[in-house]
């Protein structure tokens, strides 16, 4: 029963619109959720619901600690103890002008002996993300 890939991640963040923005930088769209008690968003790629933007309403968290089933929940900044989430894809020109039309800075880098380009960018909520354009 090995794994096979990564079907979503999620993530919790107080930034809900500027993390729906950053994400449909990268190209993905906001797509069919189910009606959960919480606000938030499921960005999908094509027809994968790839990224779940989980959020919490300060006015009334009790949707999402009820669904949790705790009380409370922690909100840690950056990826925590993941250092980064990766992406291959393709036209990296078209990356740069989506990530600079909503001014978010990115860094690239050239991997060795590879023929690889990598653009890593920070969404809202500290958590990197790595382009990868294997040419």
């Amino acid at each position: 029963m090995p794994l096979e890939k990564i079907d979503h991640y999620a993530i919790r963040t107080e930034k809900m619109e500027e993390t729906k923005t950053f994400y449909e930088a990268l190209g993905l769209c906001s797509g069919p959720r189910p009606e959960f008690p919480f606000p938030g968003y499921w960005m999908y790629s094509g027809e994968i619901p790839l990224v779940h933007l989980v959020g919490i309403d300060p006015k009334n968290p009790e949707g999402l600690y009820n669904y949790l089933g705790v009380s409370n929940v922690i909100f840690l900044n950056g990826s925590g103890a993941v250092d980064h989430l990766a992406f291959r894809a393709t036209e990296p020109d078209g990356l740069k002008n989506s990530l600079d039309s909503i001014k978010i800075k990115y860094r690239e880098r050239e991997v060795p002996n590879m023929n690889l380009l990598q653009i890593f960018a920070e969404d809202p909520n500290g958590i990197t993300v790595e382009i990868n354009y294997y040419e």
